[in-house]
This record gives structure tokens, sequence and C-alpha cells, in this order.
């Protein structure tokens, strides 16, 4: 069966969602960090791939230096995140993102309000961009549940649970703490260089306050913690707007609706509510 190049980007985009809310899980999802300037990381990724790219960069070089720079970045906020906490830190990574944007937008090497545009083509054709989409988001699936399930997991998880506990009990707190930073805004940049690729033109627009809070939406309605959670909300946040216009328009509201339901309501999100189910018709069975 042959996809219209309508269907191929359609994949292109929801693949490189899922990358982003897989990124900000490793974060917020294991190691409890909350970030609202998700955006800026992947728009770093993205401005390097864009700027190297323009230069004849190839694209395997331009993709392992835009995860280098926003992991750096990452890395820089992750050791802001060590002196603050919880709403402070919110507050942190937020105004990381506005600063983002407003310094892409006073730089014209950059394209500044304009954009830059003019990045080269991938090379691969469409078909053979979405089948490499598909297998960094299969890639970055498997190493978040390694993750997860690792000795860092644990440790993450210890961190996100009780700070001052996990540090009695001898571990690192900086250390894990600067290890969530750095991976997920590294796998973030992976996914800005997908998009500089797959949209040929960036704009500071892109990487503002709402799409970060895109990503939080798709992390938190699909369950902080969970892979599999995560993977379908990120695809069903992603594809609702293109078949259901009224979410469209008012996509940042019904977000933000989403996210204030789901903590107050369903504070697992989607992975609680299928472990619910299981339980529940489990019960049925054995009674």
């Amino acid at each position: 069966m042959i996809m219209s190049a309508y269907e191929l980007s359609l994949i292109a985009i929801v693949s490189i969602n899922v990358m982003l809310a897989l990124s900000l899980n490793i974060i917020t999802g294991l190691c409890g960090q909350v970030s609202l300037g998700h955006a800026a990381f992947f728009g770093a990724g993205a401005y390097t791939c864009g700027v190297l790219a323009g230069l004849g960069v190839p694209m395997y070089a331009t993709m392992a230096a835009a995860a280098v720079v926003a992991g750096l970045l990452g890395f820089l906020v992750g050791l802001a995140s060590l002196r603050v906490r919880e709403d402070f830190l919110a507050i942190t990574t937020m105004g990381v993102g506005f600063v983002f944007v407003g310094f892409v937008r006073k730089q014209n090497w950059l394209g500044a309000e304009m954009g830059l545009s003019n990045i080269p083509d991938h090379g691969l054709g469409e078909t053979g961009f979405v089948v490499l989409c598909i297998a960094l988001v299969v890639l970055m699936s498997l190493l978040t549940i390694y993750v997860k399930h690792s000795w860092l997991g644990f440790g993450f998880t210890a961190v996100a649970d009780d700070e001052d506990t996990t540090r009695t009990l001898g571990l690192d707190v900086a250390s894990y703490k600067l290890t969530a930073f750095v991976l997920g805004t590294l796998l973030a940049g992976v996914a800005g260089t997908l998009y500089a690729y797959f949209t040929r033109f960036l704009v500071p627009g892109a990487f503002g306050f709402g799409i970060s809070i895109s990503i939080l939406a798709m992390v938190i309605v699909g369950g902080v913690g969970s892979v599999w959670g995560v993977i379908i909300a990120a695809v069903t946040l992603t594809l609702l707007p293109e078949f259901i216009r009224v979410v469209n328009d008012y996509k940042i509201f019904i977000y933000g609706l989403l996210l204030l339901l789901t903590m107050r309501f369903l504070p697992g999100g989607l992975a609680d509510l299928a472990r619910r189910r299981h339980l529940l018709f489990g019960y049925k069975r054995s009674g």
C-alpha cells in the first residue's frame, strides 16, 4: 500500500512529537523534575541542524551536533536545578524557554523574526525519512524502557520520590538530576534535527511556551514515567487536531484543560487508567 504525501507527513510529525514526549518523560516522568521549557532544547537542536545543514554538513553529523548542543544546554539548566525544586524549578525552566525564543529573535544569522529558511533536503526521500523517524522512535522507546528498569532508573525514581531521603542513603542526587536533564535534552535535540529537515524552515514561535505545554500535556495525560502511556498520549494529542478542527483552533486551551483534568481526576494518566481496568477485570474473572 502506497501512502500519500499527507499521510507520510503525518507519520513524521507524530514520530517527532513521540520523541519529544519520551525525552521529557525522562526528566519529568522518571526523575520528577518539572520542565516548562522543553521546547527550548527542541529548538536548540533544530537551529543547530539548520545552520550546519546550510553549510553542507551531512545529516548524521548535524544530528550528532544538535544532540550535543541540546545536551549541553540541558546540562546548564540541570546545574540550575540543583539549587531549586518543584515550583521554582518549573519557573526556571519556563524562563529558559522565553530566553531561548528571545535570543533567536535577535540573531540575524539564525534568521531572526523572519526565520531560518532554505535548509537543504535530507536526501532520503519522503518514505526514507519516515522510516528513519519510526526507527528513531523505536530506539528511543527501547532506550527509555532500559533506563527505567536499570539502576539509573531506580536512582531517578528515588530522587523523584524524596530527594532528602535519597541523599541520606548515600546516592548522589546531583548526578542523577544532571544525567536526567542531559539525556532528556539530548534526545530532544535529535527530534529537533528531524523537525528542521521536515519543515526546512524554522521560526522562533515554533519553539515557544505553547509547544512546551503541549509536550508536557502528552507526558501528564499519558502517565508520568509510563513509556507506553506517553506514546499513546503523544500520538492521540497529535492526531486529534488533524481530525477535529475545533481542537486545532483551541489547541493550547484544550491541552491546558486536559492537564488540569488529568492531574485532578486521574493523576496517573492513561497508564493508571489501564492499570485500574486490568485490576478490575482481573478481579471480576477471579470472582
